[in-house]
Formats: C-alpha cells, structure tokens, sequence
C-alpha cells in the first residue's frame, strides 16, 4: 500500500507545480488600461458561463449520488466481496465529479487571465517571451488535469481498497466531461460561427475586430470548449482508464496489476513537468518545433521510467497472487505502455497531416473554393472520411501488439491466455500517462488566440498580431493533434473498460465465460442501438450550433442595423448580449444530449441484459470512434484552408475562394469542436455506467 502513497504524491507535486507556474504567469504585465479591460471582459464571460453550467449540473449529480447510495440499501453485497453501489461508490461518483470540475476552473483562470500577459509580451518582448508565458498558462491546465486524476483514484483506493468502488470516481468525471464537452463546444461555435457569418461574410471586417459584437462571445468559447472541454474530456479519460487497468490488474495479478497503472500515471506525470523546461523557442525560432521537443521529451522519459518500473513490479523471479510466476511479463507489459506512446506520436503526425496547412488535404479543400462553396464542402467531407482510415489502423495494430506481447512474454502459454488482456489496458494507459503535456499543448491554443484578439481589438502595432498569429497558427495544429489524442484514448479507454465490464458480468453469474457472440440475436441487436446513439448525438448537438448560431447572427446583425456609429467607431457594440446568447444556448441544449448519453446504456441494460449491454458498447465504441475522427479531421481541414487563403493566397481576404472558405469552415467549426469532441466523453460515459451495471444485471 505505501506504493499507492507515491502515486497520490506525484499527483499532488503536480497541482504544486501548477500552483507554482501559475504564480509565475499572474507576476507578468496585463499591459495597457484596454488590453487589461478586454481580458477582464473575457475572464467575466467566461468564469459566468463556468458557474452558470456547474449550477445547472448540481441537481443531476444529486440524483446520481443518492440513486447510488440508495441502491446499496437493496442489493446484497457478496460474502466478502464488492459492489459498485453504495455509500463508498456514492461518495467516490462526488469526488470524481467535484475533480473535474475543480481541474476546470483552475484551468479556465489560467488561460483567461494569461491572454492579454501574452499579448504583452509579444508585445515588449517578443515571440520567445509570449510562447512561454501562452505555454506556461497551458501547463497549469494539464498538469491540474493529470495530478487531480491521479490523486483522486490513488486516495480513494488507499481509503476504500477496491477499484470496483472507485470505478464511480471515473463515472463523476465522464457525466461532467460530457456536459462541459458539449456545453462548451455549443458555446464557442454559436459565436464563432455567427460571428464568421456577419462579420467576415456580410460586414467584411476582420475577425477579432472590436466592431463587432459577437467579438468577446468568441474569445470567451475558445476557452470553455478549447481549455475547460477538452481538460474535462481527457480528465475522465485518464481516470476511466487507470481504473479499468486497476480492475483488470486485480484480476490477474492481485495487488501488483492494481498498482501498475497508478505508477505509470505517476512516472508520466515527472516525465511532463520536465518536459515542460524545454519547451523553449529563439526569436526566430519556430514554435511548434520548441512544442515538439516538449512531447518527444515527456514519451521518452515516460518509455525509460516505465522500463524500470516494470523491472520493479514484475521481477522475473516474482509471482502473482494466484501462484504464477512472473517470468519475462515485464517485458511485454513495458511493450504494451511503449505501443500507446508510438499511437500518440502517430496519431499526432496523422491528424497534422490531414489538418495542417501547406499539407496536401488543406491544400486541395483551398483550391476547391476557386469555384465556390459547394465545392469546398464536397472535398471538405472527401478529406474528413479519408482520414479515418490509417488512425484506425494503428488503432488496431496497437490493441494487437500489445495483446501479442504480454501473451508471448507470459511464462506459460494458459498465463499468456489470462495475462494478455492486461496488455491493451496498459497501452491505453501509456497513451494517456503523457496527458499533462498534450492538454497543455492544447490549452495553450486558446491563450495565444486571445492574445491575438486583444492586439486586434486594441490597434496594436502590426509586428505584434504577426507575433501573436504565429503562436495561434500552432495552435490550432495542436488543438488539432489534442483532439487527435482525445479520440485515440477514448478507442483505447473504451476497450480496457469493455474488458473490465466482461470480468465484472463474469463474477456476477459466476461463468467461466462470457462471450459476446455476434450471431446471437441479442448482441446485435445492441451493436445496432449502440452504433445509431452516436449519430442521434452528433444530430442533436450540430442542430444546437446552428440553432444557437441563428440566434446569435439576428443578434449581430440588430446591432448593426439599430446601433449607430458601430463601424464608424463612434459606439461599443453590446458584448454582453452575445455572450448572454451563447450561454443560454449551451446550457439550454447540452441537457438532452446528456440524458441520451446517460440513459441508453441504463435502458440497453436492464431491459435487454447484459449480452445486449455487450454488444451496444461494441456498435458504440467503434461508430463512436469512427464519426469522432471524421468530423475532428474535415472541421480542422476546413479551418486551416481558410486561414491559408486570409494568408493572401488565392486573393486574400474578401476574395471570392476566401468567401467560399468562411462558408465550409462554418461547416467545419462545429464538426471539430462541438459534435466530434462529444463522442469522446459518449464513449467513456456508457463504459463507466456499464461497469456499474455489469454486476447489477439480472440476466444475460
């Protein structure tokens, strides 16, 4: 148990360390009275928004928490054994909850108040000194995120002593995660998009210009999608999977696999805060490559730590607790970690490929709008569905080579047959060991947008915008790449917790084994209503952009029309009603989706058993996964043939193809940023509830 110490501990010297960088960050200059005023204005929307949606979520955490501590009232707990009600899980489903929402808002006061601290120091130092104080903002976010998730499962497994129990602490986190996904992706494209459409389209001003009045709206939705979204997202992500790969562990190895998974989580954690120290750029430097050398650092050190690390846990001359020796498993479990750091890099150069400009995909979508906006969105959706292909593949090739070398580095053919499984969770779990820098990467994206912003809205000198515009160029191909690892690990995350649903349905009816065979009419029939729940989703919450976009384009173009003197500069647009807007949007319309991500599975389950159950996680996961990469890649795509072309390339702005590109990117944004990010948490959500319902089921 003192093992389960160090891990709370690394997860506790990472909130200090975030702490501690985010005191760095706040000694920085705001710059002058106006920049100070837009960050404020900024900070305002979006903390309200934050408040407003946690508010909004407190009575239906409520419930959950009590139907859980309720239930444990009427369900016998085996002799000696666990369920995963009552009041620990109850307690722990809070907890789980309460972190994510806690690793929110410290993030979202670390991008908000760091914007115009950016913009300052484009502007007094130069790109070097913006890169690090924009960088600096992101690592408090992805280090809150890793050391919360760690710290939250490592206490509560040293109180309560079972990863069944705190399987809870991962559904609190995914409930959250999937309304802070939608929530902030409805948000921030209800103003980007009627933002784009009025200003850019029909007034033919520049994005981010003061004039018009979904201005701050948009500044506000690049930090609840972009930094609170996506930190809930991968939070639940690396909490689901350390506690599917603690579950399996049990299992076959006893304390020894429960433990694992926690020390990993802790190793990537060090390797990511030293990391963090070389993300460094010269004046002239480029950027992303300082980024890159960041994450290179963190999966190399991650690979040597974890090598050790399995030397330590599994020694060859050790034995597991049902009597097997270990024998040479280290090497295979090391093997498997290793194939989730590879999956990370390749799904990062993949999902760059198909997104970045100058890339061949980008650049056929750019050449496609010469001739209008239809034909921008034709090789829009072409580049979206041709992406899926290869990220599948390695998803594939990783879930293989990891199965494959636990079961061949396992000391006897029968424990390569148990101990494989093992494998896939801990790839799953190597992908997402390395968290605390790729969110950091990702949440760095919004912070040096908003700079830019703020240089725009307050007439800057040209050379900082430039400064300000290389940085959110970066950006936005490593929000590209985050979203890229987002999907990855919520593939990974969905199989590990399968295969702990599958170990918890065997335990409860006591089978030597539980096969999901697809001829059975009742599995298909789960991979069928599982497959068609991530389109309804994708539906609703594309519907809420354009319903919420609506809104907020009358909006804009009212106060054209009724306030005078707005382009003239002679009036203030009305902010606060945009932003007033967006947020009534996103809170009014995450709701529905939400009660679909929560209930299918419940009603799947109860009403159709456990094989059904099976089945819809399968038809879920891989649609799920499917419809995420489509939409995040096309959304990207779009974005980035846009900004080529408003580079001045094939007319510039307010050239015809520059209109054209306006068009499919709005198409794109909330392909990328509202409904492709929702599979994720969808997908986590219906495994975290299916491992509560594994054990609950009365039939097959």
């Amino acid at each position: 148990m003192t093992l389960a110490y160090y891990a709370a501990g690394a997860g506790a010297f990472a909130l200090l360390f975030a702490l501690f960088t985010l005191a760095n960050v706040l000694k920085k200059d705001m710059g002058t009275p106006k920049m100070r005023e837009i960050s404020l204005a900024v900070q305002e929307g979006a903390m309200a928004y934050m408040n407003r949606q946690y508010k909004t979520l407190i009575p239906f955490a409520l419930v959950i928490f009590a139907a859980l501590w309720g239930v444990g009232y009427v369900i016998e707990v085996p002799e000696g054994g666990h369920l995963p009600v009552g009041a620990p899980s109850a307690i722990s489903f809070l907890v789980g909850a309460v972190c994510s929402a806690i690793a929110g808002y410290i993030g979202m006061n670390s991008t908000t108040k760091s914007n115009a601290r950016t913009t300052e120091a484009a502007r007094s130092q130069g790109l070097a000194a913006a890169l690090d104080v924009s960088f600096k903002a992101g690592a408090v976010m992805g280090l809150s995120v890793a050391g919360l998730g760690l710290l939250g499962v490592s206490v509560l497994y040293i109180i309560f002593q079972s990863p069944l129990v705190i399987n809870s602490f991962a559904f609190g986190a995914s409930a959250i995660a999937f309304f802070a996904r939608v929530g902030g992706g409805i948000y921030t494209k209800a103003a980007d998009v009627g933002g784009d459409l009025v200003g850019k389209v029909e007034a033919g001003i520049p994005e981010d210009d003061p004039r018009n009045p979904a201005t701050i709206a948009d500044n506000v939705g690049d930090n609840v999608g972009d930094t609170a979204g996506m930190g809930a997202d991968l939070f639940e992500s690396y909490a689901a999977t350390t506690i599917a790969g603690m579950l399996i562990g049990n299992a076959l190895f006893g304390f020894a696999g429960i433990i694992f998974p926690l020390l990993v989580g802790a190793v990537g954690i060090v390797a990511a805060i030293i990391g963090t120290f070389f993300v460094r750029t010269s004046e002239n430097g480029n950027p992303q490559a300082a980024l890159n050398v960041g994450i290179w650092v963190t999966n190399i050190l991650t690979a040597i730590f974890t090598w050790f690390l399995t030397q330590k846990i599994f020694p060859a001359d050790g034995v597991a607790e049902n009597g097997i020796a270990y024998g040479n498993v280290s090497t295979g479990i090391f093997l498997a970690v290793t194939a989730g750091l590879i999956v990370n890099v390749a799904i990062g150069w993949l999902t760059e490929y198909y997104t970045a400009a100058g890339k061949k995909p980008v650049m056929m979508i750019a050449e496609a709008s010469k001739s209008g906006p239809a034909t921008n969105v034709i090789h829009g959706l072409a580049v979206g569905m041709e992406s899926v292909m290869f990220p599948m593949l390695f998803f594939a090739g990783s879930i293989y080579f990891s199965f494959a070398m636990v079961q061949s580095f396992a000391p006897t053919p029968e424990a390569g047959v148990m101990w494989s499984i093992y494998g896939i969770a801990m790839a799953a779990m190597g992908m997402l060991s390395t968290a605390g820098m790729v969110v950091a990467m990702d949440s760095f994206g919004p912070v040096a947008d908003n700079a830019g912003g703020i240089a725009e809205m307050c007439e800057l000198p040209p050379e900082v915008r430039e400064k300000t515009d290389k940085l959110d160029a970066v950006g936005n191909t490593t929000a590209a790449i985050a979203k890229g690892f987002a999907i990855g690990s919520a593939a990974l995350t969905a199989l590990a917790l399968f295969s702990a649903y599958v170990d918890g349905v065997k335990h409860k009816f006591g089978l030597e084994e539980f096969v999901v065979n697809l001829t059975e009419p009742m599995v298909l029939v789960g991979v069928f209503i599982g497959g068609a729940v991530p389109f309804l989703v994708a539906a609703r919450t594309m519907r809420a952009v354009g319903e919420a976009a609506f809104d907020m384009v009358e909006e804009v173009r009212r106060q054209f029309r009724e306030i005078p003197g707005i382009m003239e500069y002679k009036n203030k647009p009305d902010y606060a009603r945009c932003v007033d807007i967006a947020t009534r949007a996103a809170i009014g319309k995450m709701i529905f989706p939400g009660l679909i991500a929560v209930g299918s599975p419940i009603l799947v389950g109860f009403i159709l058993g456990a094989k059904a159950l099976a089945g819809f996680l399968a038809g879920l996961t891989v649609v799920g996964v499917l419809l995420a990469l489509f939409l995040a890649n096309a959304g990207g795509a779009w974005d980035n043939a846009k900004k080529w072309i408003e580079q001045g390339n094939l007319g510039g702005k307010g050239s015809d193809p520059h209109k054209a590109a306006v068009i499919g990117d709005t198409v794109g944004d909330p392909s990328k940023d509202t409904s492709g990010p929702a599979m994720n948490p969808l997908i986590k959500v219906a495994g975290t509830i299916s491992l509560i319902l594994g054990p609950l089921l009365t039939k097959l």
